[in-house]
């Protein structure tokens, strides 16, 4: 393994950072972000404290996890019981942003970062369709997360496969080989392309 010894320099903070590389990883130096601000609406609180720990993939039936939402947004979650799934957005606080080539398997092989669902990105959001168990005072019980306790909530949206949208399909909106788009079920969730299915 190769240990990357970068150092960035912002205003007033020196940050040494330490990470290690696999082998054939690509990372770049990166300046402050100046072009957007998030505004986290909330918390995420799951069972997993660790990476280790963490499934790689959330799955329905996973144990039950709580978003608490900031009681500013308490209003904004009026109509979203009457989903059974929904898609959560999410910050991946503790992942490193600066690789272009990852190697997933650890084998020397690389892939670009934005060919994989690697929470390690330049913008290391998450985001997980998970059912909706019941939302108690801001609180919504899910399961199917796969994210670290404590991570920042950015989104909560119903999921788009059952919700079928009012305005009619642009060309191009869906392909025939791709994942469909609205109706009441997604059947090809797990649709990947050809040279990822092996990861």
């Amino acid at each position: 393994m190769l240990a990357s010894q970068k150092t960035a320099k912002f205003p007033g903070v020196h940050v040494t950072n330490t990470l290690e590389l696999r082998a054939n990883e690509q990372s770049v130096d990166l300046q402050p972000a100046s072009d957007a601000a998030l505004r986290f609406i909330g918390v995420i609180r799951t069972p997993w404290k660790t990476r280790d720990d963490c499934p790689r993939q959330g799955h329905l039936d996973g144990p039950s996890c709580e978003l608490i939402v900031d009681p500013v947004w308490h209003e904004a979650l009026q109509g979203l019981d009457a989903f059974e799934t929904i898609e959560v957005l999410y910050w991946l606080d503790k992942s490193r942003r600066d690789l272009v080539l990852q190697s997933p398997k650890s084998d020397g092989h690389t892939i670009g970062t934005f060919a994989l669902r690697s929470p390690v990105r330049p913008n290391p959001i998450g985001t997980s369709v998970v059912r909706l168990d019941r939302i108690d005072a801001g609180t919504l019980h899910v399961r199917g997360l796969d994210c670290l306790d404590g991570t920042p909530l950015i989104d909560i949206k119903p999921d788009r496969c059952v919700f079928t949208p009012k305005a009619p399909p642009k060309a191009g909106d869906a392909r025939p080989d791709g994942p469909k788009m609205g109706g009441e079920k997604c059947k090809n969730r797990s649709y990947l392309p050809p040279y990822l299915g092996s990861l």
